[in-house]
């Protein structure tokens, strides 16, 4: 579990095929790797993976063919920046929302234009999730997490400052990419519950 807080923004160092469609991961990182156990999880632009080798400033993470299927880190070459964080611990600060790492589809930049300090962007939902998008609730996009300023159909906008902008890969983002997205888990449940009662109704 994670808080959609970025504390790294890491480098692919390799992508190597392991099968028929899975993939390892080697990513350079700032992280103090003896600190981090063989086993442990990180949130990998919000994709949830396990640390399977390791070394100093560099961890490696196996990937399945299905989750390249369904997240962005299919088309990932060496050399692009990844929104890295560790897994939350009892007792840490919960200064996001509460992100799983489990990633519902793709959603596309369709517009950003400048607001104040910060950057107003627009977002189409993967399709069948528009309704997991609430004005004002959280969404986890490559693993951040924000805050939905507005919603129309699919499209969603939010805003992000210049330090979020700066500390993660916000910065390079341009019209047309695509990014991880994850709605909010109580989201998520209220509509299951609200789902279940109008199939009992």
């Amino acid at each position: 579990m994670f808080t959609g807080i970025i504390t790294d923004v890491g480098e692919l160092r390799a992508a190597t095929r392991q099968g028929e469609g899975d993939l390892r991961l080697v990513i350079a990182t700032r992280y103090a790797m003896d600190e981090v156990a063989l086993g442990a999880s990180i949130a990998c632009s919000g994709i949830c993976l396990t640390v399977v080798d390791k070394g100093e400033a560099w961890f490696a993470a196996d990937v399945s063919g299905e989750t390249c299927a369904r997240t962005t880190v299919g088309g990932w070459r060496a050399g692009r920046r990844i929104n890295l964080e560790r897994s939350l611990k009892l007792g840490d600060e919960l200064g996001g929302h509460l992100v799983y790492g489990h990633v519902d589809g793709l959603a596309r930049v369709v517009a950003s234009h400048p607001e104040g300090d910060s950057t107003r962007w627009q977002l189409e939902a993967p399709g069948g999730f528009e309704g997991l998008v609430a004005a004002k609730g959280s969404v986890a996009l490559d693993g951040v997490s924000l805050t939905v300023n507005e919603v129309s159909g699919r499209c969603f906008g939010v805003n992000v400052i210049p330090h979020t902008a700066a500390h993660t890969t916000f910065g390079l983002l341009g019209v047309g990419d695509l990014v991880n997205f994850e709605a909010d888990m109580l989201a998520r449940y209220v509509a299951r519950l609200l789902g279940a009662k109008q199939a009992a109704a």
